[in-house]
Formats: C-alpha cells, structure tokens, sequence
C-alpha cells in the first residue's frame, strides 16, 4: 500500500534525524531565476510554496484561477480557516485530508519549529475538522495529481498539478496546473482574466499578513502585502 510505504520513508527520515530548522522569523526569498521563470508562465497557472505553505510568488494566472494563489497568503489558513473554500472543490474531504497528510510529512508528528507548532496549534484550535485530520497521523507527500475545481465563472475545471522540490533544505515547491492540449479545460484557463481582482464570491476572511499570531512570528519579509485592488480577507487554497 502506497500510504504505508510513505509513512514507513516518513519514520526512517525521522530515525536519521532532521536538519536543522531556519531561525524562526528568518525571511523566505525565492530565487531571482525561480521567480521569473514563474512570471514569465503565460500558458499555466504556477506558483511558489514556502515552508510554512505562504504563496512567495505566483503568476498571474495562478490568482485568476483562485484568490488565494497570490503573493502573501498562507495555504493552510485559507483551507481551513475559511467556509468559503469549500464551494470551490467537488471533492473537499479528498483535498483537505491530502492537504494535513502532507503537512505531516512535510512537519514531523511533533513540529519543533516554532512557526510550524504555533501555526499547527493556530489550525487545531481554529478548524475541528483540521484537528481530526492532524490527530489521525496520515502521512502522504504531494507530488503529482488532479482536482476538480468549481471556477466562478468558468464552472467545472478537472486540471491536473505538478509539486516540483525547488530547495529540500528551504522546503520550496513549484507548484504548476495544467491540462490536456486541445481539450475543454485547457480552452478555459487561457481564457481566464487575468487583469479582474479576486472575487468576494470566493474570497475568504483572513490574510497571512493578517493573521500571523505571536506564535508563529512576524510576516515574512520574503512575501509581499495583497497588491490593491485585492480584497485583504482573499484566501482559496489547493494545497
């Protein structure tokens, strides 16, 4: 079984020992060459994940495709925090089980981090449902699938992802949507505004810049404050 082969990889990385954590309000930065390679994607939604699951960068056909692929907010906040992500997946109990088995593979069992346990205890104390996910120790790294997403204005998309590692010491991913060439969902995304503001419609209540707590530190300073013209409560997630 794929799930107990992961779990099995997930003890052995701890029996070895895990490297050292950054300083915990040290700034995420990505890569000057990471980020234009981003930018420069006119054809496919991408993005930069950091560690602690902030969007460090992202294209603009990344936030057309949902509010919370935008430069500042944190992935996890938004999936949980929100009632309005919901509305934006066919298959939610799939996406938020995948989404805290990887975080448990990404964070340990028991996070020494500090921004990881604070940010952690933030989601346990603010999501029940986070809470029983987390407490039931799934491990599954992401690295490739599908997912059904409920656009606002496109309607039904069944796009397909990529999690690329950029820097395993820095926990960086690349993540990339992508469809079929020639099929329906491919004809939509290169429709996709990517000039309109997020929607309200779907934008969720809380900022990472907002909602970082003494527990989990200051922002970081490698992500940047919503741009304007965006709501400050714009959150969706895919994580």
């Amino acid at each position: 079984m794929r799930g107990r082969a992961d779990a099995r990889v997930h003890l052995h990385a701890l029996a070895r020992g895990r490297p050292a954590h950054p300083a915990p309000y040290a700034p995420e930065t990505v890569p000057e060459p990471v980020r234009r390679l981003v930018l420069s994607r006119t054809d496919t939604p991408a993005f930069v994940q950091g560690r602690y699951h902030d969007v460090l960068v992202a294209n603009p056909l990344a936030t057309a495709l949902s509010p919370s692929y935008r430069t500042g907010v944190n992935l996890l906040r938004a999936t949980f925090l929100s009632d309005r992500v919901r509305r934006l997946y066919d298959d939610w109990d799939r996406v938020s089980a995948s989404v805290v088995a990887s975080l448990r593979a990404q964070a340990g069992p028991a996070p020494t981090d500090p921004r990881f346990a604070g940010l952690i205890a933030e989601l346990r104390s603010g999501s029940e449902e986070f809470r029983l996910l987390w407490d039931r120790h799934d491990v599954r790294p992401r690295t490739a699938g599908g997912t059904r997403l409920i656009h606002p204005t496109l309607g039904v998309l069944d796009l397909s992802y990529e999690k690329l590692t950029l820097l395993p010491d820095k926990g960086q991913v690349l993540v990339v949507y992508h469809a079929a060439p020639g099929s329906r969902e491919a004809a939509l995304l290169a429709s996709l505004d990517v000039t309109a503001p997020p929607s309200d419609a779907t934008a969720p209540r809380s900022d990472v810049t907002a909602r970082r707590s003494d527990a989990t530190g200051p922002p970081s300073e490698g992500t940047s404050p919503p741009s304007e013209g965006t709501s400050p409560r714009s959150e969706e997630t895919f994580s």
